[in-house]
């Protein structure tokens, strides 16, 4: 044998090749310094492919009993942190297969029957990526709790509600933050329906038009758990397509995106109200940071690099529509690069939900400094406009009565509600001396007493059914 097939004998395909791969190239086309993080995934699909073959007949006794004990073994190494990733094997798949056959003989080389890594490949993401969407669902509903138990708490704290962050009118701060979990509520739907088209079969389309072995992929499909509600196997119907599609990573991608862009929402408004121009709220010292030369500093730094990170997972998204965008079918080695952004969106989101939740747990809420803010801004005019219409005078026409009324309490510097009733009455006879319960914050707040309004007691009624359906 040559010097020239000697170094190739690593290579899957090392019996066409006359000359060895570049080390430059060895480390540009190699995924396993990223993808040794699918193993277990790899393992279990291998696990299920081999049970199918023996199954079919395809595999021996003899070689099916080799196989399981050598992954379970390979398994315990790796768990054990003494398996050695070589790069000149590329991947976790051929990583894997090689220790196989290594402990285990021609076995092991009968594994890949079947099948190949393209399919394999895609297998293995899709089973990974169900995991983590598993683990992220979790992540959102602890995050959801944890706002619920602070909106239950904050009900009758009155917060200025802004508009273009404008004092626009007074709500609720618990109100407020429940605007949240019903953000995140809509972020756990997507996932969930996400994970349904995530959860389905390639394994079996081979490279890319099948394979001649009589496989049974729905049984492969069901020991995977890739079933449907109805316990139906969840196969990719068309092997080109199979091997091909990243739709569920580009999903998954703008999925992971809008939670993070909630997420950024709320880091802007902590930002803000934690700022001493506001003053509204507290965050733990654990989650901020100094000031290396202004002592007196304490940084909102967690929800200012989740605002900063929101743009880092967006840009994965756009790099994985990018990578796929002209790709003809079928496989095509661009595709390796779809696991490092998809890595670093669930790394980054899973992260951020879970200090988020910590967080949050421990935020101060400051009502002097809300309310204080809220008397400054006219919040209850459209109150005082409710409050005209209700006694005969047409929208339009009170909203112009209740401008020149602003527009006097501004000149004075007080708030509307600091007008007296004398003062109120020249700009419309209508108005009586209960017109200052309109005015209010607590009247302003209690009057919105219908589904999904601000008053306390329909806050306290959102509070409970979301602490149910989060139970």
């Amino acid at each position: 044998m040559s010097d020239n097939q000697l170094a190739n004998k690593s290579q899957a395909w090392s019996a066409l090749f006359s000359e060895p791969m570049s080390d430059l190239v060895k480390r540009y086309t190699a995924s396993v310094g990223f993808d040794q993080r699918l193993w277990r995934a790899d393992i279990a699909g291998s696990l299920a492919h081999a049970e199918m073959l023996a199954a079919q007949g395809i595999l021996s006794a003899g070689d099916h009993a080799a196989i399981q004990r050598g992954l379970h073994e390979i398994a315990a190494e790796i768990e054990a942190g003494q398996f050695e990733w070589k790069l000149d094997l590329e991947d976790v798949h051929l990583n894997i297969e090689a220790r196989l056959t290594e402990r285990v003989g021609l076995a092991g080389k009968r594994l890949h029957t079947g099948r190949s890594r393209n399919d394999q490949v895609a297998t293995d993401v899709r089973l990974w990526l169900r995991g983590e969407i598993d683990e992220i669902a979790g992540l959102l509903t602890a995050l959801q709790r944890v706002l619920v138990e602070q909106a239950g708490t904050h009900a009758d704290v009155i917060l200025p509600g802004f508009t273009h962050l404008q004092v626009a009118q007074p709500v609720s701060f618990g109100h407020h933050l429940l605007a949240y979990v019903e953000m995140f509520a809509r972020d756990a739907e997507r996932m969930a329906d996400v994970r349904r088209r995530v959860n389905r079969l390639p394994l079996g389309a081979a490279a890319l038009a099948g394979t001649s072995y009589p496989l049974d992929r729905e049984r492969v499909a069901r020991t995977l758990g890739m079933v449907d509600a109805d316990g139906a196997a969840c196969v990719c119907q068309n092997s080109l397509d199979a091997v091909s599609d990243r739709d569920f990573a580009i999903e998954f991608s703008a999925a992971a995106s809008l939670v993070m862009l909630h997420v950024s929402r709320l880091s802007e408004e902590l930002i803000l109200w934690m700022s001493q121009n506001f003053g509204f709220i507290a965050l733990p010292d654990a989650f901020c940071t100094g000031s290396s030369i202004m002592p007196q500093k304490k940084n909102p730094d967690v929800p200012e690099l989740a605002r900063g990170k929101t743009g880092r997972v967006v840009g994965h998204l756009v790099g994985l529509v990018t990578l796929m965008k002209g790709q003809p079918l079928a496989y095509n080695k661009d595709n390796q690069e779809d696991k490092e952004p998809l890595f670093d969106t669930v790394d980054t989101l899973k992260d951020t939900l879970r200090i988020f939740a910590d967080m949050l747990a421990g935020l101060s809420v400051r009502p002097d400094a809300m309310r204080a803010a809220a008397l400054r801004g006219h919040a209850t005019a459209t109150d005082l406009a409710d409050y005209l219409v209700k006694k005969g005078l047409p929208f339009r026409d009170a909203h112009e009565v209740v401008a020149h009324a602003v527009k006097s309490a501004s000149r004075q510097g007080v708030d509307l509600v600091a007008l007296s009733l004398g003062e109120l009455r020249a700009f419309d006879a209508r108005i009586e001396a209960d017109v200052f319960d309109v005015l209010s914050l607590e009247g302003s707040l209690n009057a919105r007493n219908v589904l999904g309004g601000t008053a306390p007691a329909q806050v306290r009624a959102q509070v409970a059914r979301h602490r149910a359906r989060l139970a």
